[in-house]
């Protein structure tokens, strides 16, 4: 249900010209604080790394010929949104999709590999009905059972590898929730899977869809260390703080769901610390804000 309310907004904003919207960044900032002004400005260089004048080639877009059509519309939206404050002749590359290379191009992208140079690839939070919709947990976590749980379409390796060693586990509940024979087996929900202390996280075909939700909730988030970063900023989240480090073919899961579930305190903290990191993520204002820096200051460096 929550996707009409987005959809039914996006589709009505689209139609309208987008002479109706302008753009006034000075308006925006004025009322910020130093602090709050230095936290955007990072966030928006880490972000956007690119730093020196750039040309295009001409396989480049031009906002004005740009449209829903022929893209997923999820992603197109979450970019006009912003986009539409901009001058139509304004140019760019993007990728409306999962992403795991760094193009050859500067490119607006939901996602980048953590390492190597990456600047090509500048983020913007794309998917976000996918990717940050978040979800209330009234179940303290004392109260929730002494075990992990995943579930996901095991198609990566690293997700067959978990399905095939604990799928006969007491201790975790896993499961592929994949088409079979035109039905799609083995689905929990969101508030389902908050019954359980410990909730496991495996990136799919970028990054794990998985993971903001479970940093917001009151359940213990389990992963491993991420390869792939997106507008959630993967790369920062601090092993032992933000979340459990697994160890890359899972052989210390039951160890670890042992040790939290008798740590009850040190599981509570990493908790709150996930809980706090995801919590500037909510400020729609801020997000928008960063967004709209993030796309100028592309824009700014991209010679006609």
């Amino acid at each position: 249900m929550r996707k009409f309310p987005f959809y039914a907004k996006n589709i009505i904003k689209d139609i309208l010209p987008r002479s109706f919207f302008k753009l006034d960044v000075d308006s925006l900032l004025r009322n910020m604080s130093d602090a709050q002004l230095e936290y955007i400005d990072s966030r928006v260089n880490y972000y956007n790394k690119l730093n020196t004048p750039f040309k295009l080639d001409d396989t480049a877009m031009v906002l004005k010929k740009l449209s829903v059509r022929g893209h997923a519309s999820s992603y197109y939206y979450d970019f006009i949104e912003c986009a539409r404050y901009f001058d139509n002749s304004v140019k760019f590359h993007y990728i409306f999709s999962d992403v795991e290379h760094i193009p050859e191009q500067p490119t607006f992208v939901k996602a980048r590999p953590i390492h190597g140079e990456n600047q090509n690839s500048v983020l913007l939070k794309l998917n976000k009905i996918r990717h940050f919709s978040l979800f209330d947990d009234d179940v303290a976590f004392e109260d929730k059972r002494d075990m992990a749980v995943f579930r996901g379409a095991c198609y990566q390796e690293s997700r067959k590898i978990l399905l095939e060693k604990y799928k006969d586990s007491p201790l975790v509940d896993v499961a592929d929730t994949r088409e079979h024979n035109g039905k799609k087996n083995n689905l929990m929900s969101e508030t389902g899977q908050m019954n359980y202390k410990f909730i496991i996280s495996v990136e799919g075909n970028d990054v794990a869809t998985n993971l903001k939700w479970i940093m917001h909730s009151r359940s213990l988030c389990f992963m491993i260390k991420p390869r792939i970063e997106s507008w959630f900023m993967e790369a920062n989240l601090i092993p032992g703080y933000h979340y459990v480090e697994l160890n890359k073919d899972f052989s210390d899961l039951e160890e670890k769901i042992q040790y939290y579930a008798k740590h009850v305190d040190e599981a509570k903290q990493i908790i709150k610390n996930a809980n706090d990191y995801v919590s500037p993520f909510l400020d729609e204002e801020q997000e928008k804000i960063i967004t709209l820096l993030v796309m100028k200051k592309y824009f700014d460096l991209c010679e006609s």
